[in-house]
């Protein structure tokens, strides 16, 4: 019986109506039997009774049919007639055999007595048609008082015969309804029996399950369903009444549900009011993170604007030293072709002096034979003088010879005296001309030395503007990502500005539920932090120092923020000391010289600080000297920014540049309101309640 009480509402119902299944079974089950055993009856009582019945009383017809034919065919002598006469009784006959070989068939004695009888007398029956059926072919007169004397008596027998089977069949049909209708009554007295057990067996069940469902339940369906609508309107401080002991129940558990989901929305309402807080505090510090994102945007923007201009110039001075390059190589092949030429000049010149030397020596041969010549005129001309008169033709002859050499040798004497100073004048040339060609050998060598010094500055030129190139890429790129930074930056305050409303949604939403006076009391007991507590914002991260000495800058400190009290300046040079001093004991040397530089305007704003707030700075300062690690953070914020150093080439400023110095500007002179904290998280539920208020358990 415990089983039974423990059993689920779904296995109760299961059960039950599993019962009322079986039990509709069962009870179709006898009714389909009971119906079936009768409709067989029904059947066996029409086969077995009915029908034979009808072939009997048919049979009985048709013998007295077949008695009344014979009168026929004696009387009526046309062959045909007595031919169709003889067909219709063979037919009758067929029925009468038929209903002896029925009763022989039955299974009641007395009718399978009658079924012999019946065979015996239609046998001397049909004998006795016969006899008088061939009297009557013969057309002997007797034939009618043959059938009146012989066969009329067996045919009131054969009658008689099927009349008492009919009877008897009918007696048998009657025990057969009787047996039908007693059936029909024990099946309709049974079905009766079995339904009103079953009833009874249901209402039992039935009431046994309505009252383990109340005590499941705790109470009337309605009443929990009440509760659950005052619930589910925020009204969490309705009591619900069950009764005494009763820690199982539904409406035990509902109230189990209300008192943790009121001390639950009481946890909710105090945290929501703390997020909302911390909200308040994300969208302030965005606000501001955008505005100096934005204004670093516009400082990346205006020195990638700054390298792009100087990219310009070095791709412009390149143009130029290649250009010179263009023009050195031209000059030093200009130079290299002087060089030939004059060489070629010399060699002409060497060429000249040698036919010069060699018209000398033909010259003095011409001048040797025209010696030789005047000789030999004088020669002839005294030899003409001894000849005498006969000689005289001679004479002239020898004397215009003679005339002729000397005039060849003067010639040859000027042409010798012309050459000499041909040769001299070469000679001299081809000296001048050697010195002009060692000068444009040394030209030559020169202007190859400037056109690879040219080369080296445009190589140079070309790796300077690569470097710049990329320089200006990465400040493209920074600039870029500032931006997307920016963009991120005004989503994220868009986003922390849309969890503000959210959370007040949240808060108004919580504040619909209505708490009991328990609930209320422990949230008044635990309040959540007071708004207005100002805590240290979260600060950067401290930057890396330079890994490269030469190229280690000094790290630009952050801004003093116009809400940081004055006191905070000495605090913010401390730790501005301190960041660069470990910057520099990571950089090495020169990191330490560029952060002891980066410090040392702060050291001088700090002090003057110091001496306008007088006590108060100096016990900030000290403050700020031993305080946590987390002292460096926060003067990344509270400290100045260091101007950056002019520029040689003075640009107009962008108007975003402006905006954004413009924002600077009125950043500084606005005073900020202090941050309220985040509250803490409500303390936890305290322990050693019972299981059934307690809702992890629940």
């Amino acid at each position: 019986m415990s089983k039974l009480k423990n059993l689920s509402l779904r296995s109760s119902l299961i059960a039950l109506v599993l019962f009322f299944i079986v039990t509709l079974l069962a009870v179709g089950a006898i009714a389909m039997q009971q119906l079936w055993s009768i409709s067989q009856k029904q059947r066996a009582m029409y086969t077995e009774t009915v029908m034979p019945l009808r072939v009997v009383v048919d049979a009985a017809r048709q013998g007295a049919t077949h008695f009344r034919r014979m009168y026929v065919y004696i009387w009526n002598t046309d062959p045909q007639a007595r031919q169709n006469e003889l067909r219709l009784n063979e037919d009758s006959e067929k029925s009468v055999l038929q209903a002896r070989d029925r009763l022989l068939q039955e299974q009641d004695p007395a009718l399978r007595a009658l079924g012999g009888r019946l065979a015996d007398t239609w046998t001397r029956y049909k004998a006795a048609v016969n006899n008088v059926k061939g009297l009557a072919d013969r057309n002997d007169p007797t034939a009618m008082t043959v059938l009146h004397k012989d066969s009329a008596e067996l045919h009131v027998a054969a009658r008689n015969i099927l009349m008492e089977a009919a009877k008897r069949q009918e007696e048998l049909a009657h025990l057969d309804t009787e047996d039908a209708a007693a059936a029909v009554e024990r099946t309709f007295w049974t079905l009766t029996a079995l339904i009103v057990l079953c009833a009874l067996i249901g209402m039992i069940l039935g009431l046994s399950l309505v009252r383990s469902v109340m005590r499941r339940l705790g109470g009337e369906p309605a009443y929990a369903a009440r509760i659950a609508q005052e619930v589910a309107k925020g009204n969490l401080g309705v009591r619900v009444q069950r009764r005494d002991g009763d820690d199982t129940s539904v409406l035990a558990n509902m109230e189990a549900m209300r008192a943790n989901l009121a001390r639950l929305v009481s946890q909710v309402r105090q945290t929501s009011e703390s997020i909302a807080t911390g909200a308040t505090q994300i969208s302030t510090g965005n606000s501001d993170l955008s505005q100096r994102t934005e204004e670093q945007a516009a400082n990346v923007e205006e020195t990638a604007a700054s390298m792009e201009q100087m990219n310009a110039t070095i791709k412009q001075n390149l143009d130029s030293v290649q250009t010179a390059t263009q023009l050195a190589g031209s000059a030093s092949q200009a130079a290299a072709r002087g060089g030939e030429v004059v060489g070629n000049v010399v060699s002409t010149m060497d060429q000249i002096s040698a036919s010069s030397r060699k018209i000398v020596d033909i010259i003095a041969v011409i001048d040797s034979i025209a010696f030789q010549t005047n000789i030999l005129a004088l020669n002839a001309a005294v030899e003409a003088a001894r000849a005498g008169e006969q000689g005289r033709g001679f004479a002239v002859v020898a004397s215009e010879v003679r005339a002729l050499a000397q005039r060849s040798a003067g010639a040859a004497k000027e042409i010798k005296q012309l050459i000499g100073d041909s040769v001299g004048n070469v000679q001299t040339g081809s000296q001048l001309v050697s010195e002009a060609g060692s000068t444009m050998t040394d030209i030559v060598t020169q202007v190859r030395r400037v056109a690879d010094l040219i080369g080296e500055i445009g190589a140079a030129a070309q790796e300077q503007g690569q470097g710049i190139s990329q320089v200006s890429d990465a400040i493209n790129q920074l600039d870029q990502t500032t931006q997307q930074n920016a963009a991120l930056v005004e989503e994220s305050a868009a986003a922390a500005a849309s969890l503000n409303e959210q959370a007040a949604t949240l808060v108004k939403l919580v504040s619909v539920f209505q708490l009991g006076s328990e609930e209320s009391a422990a949230s008044h007991a635990a309040p959540a932090t007071t708004p207005g507590a100002v805590h240290a914002p979260r600060q950067p991260h401290a930057r890396p120092a330079a890994t490269s000495p030469a190229h280690a800058p000094a790290q630009a400190p952050a801004r003093v923020s116009a809400s940081a009290p004055a006191a905070a300046v000495p605090t913010a040079a401390a730790s501005a000391a301190a960041a660069s001093a470990g910057s520099a004991g990571s950089a090495g040397p020169a990191g330490s010289a560029g952060a002891a530089s980066a410090a040392a305007p702060l050291a001088g704003t700090a002090s003057a600080g110091a001496s306008q707030t007088g006590g108060a700075s100096a016990a900030a300062t000290s403050a700020a000297a031993t305080s946590t690690p987390a002292a460096p953070t926060a003067s990344a914020q509270a400290a100045p920014r260091v101007a950056a150093p002019a520029r040689a080439t003075a640009r107009p400023a962008t108007p975003k540049t402006a905006a954004g110095r413009a924002a600077s500007a009125t950043d500084a002179r606005t005073p900020r309101r202090p941050r309220p904290s985040v509250s803490a998280p409500p303390p936890p539920a305290p322990r050693g309640k019972p299981a059934e208020d307690d809702w992890e358990s629940f």
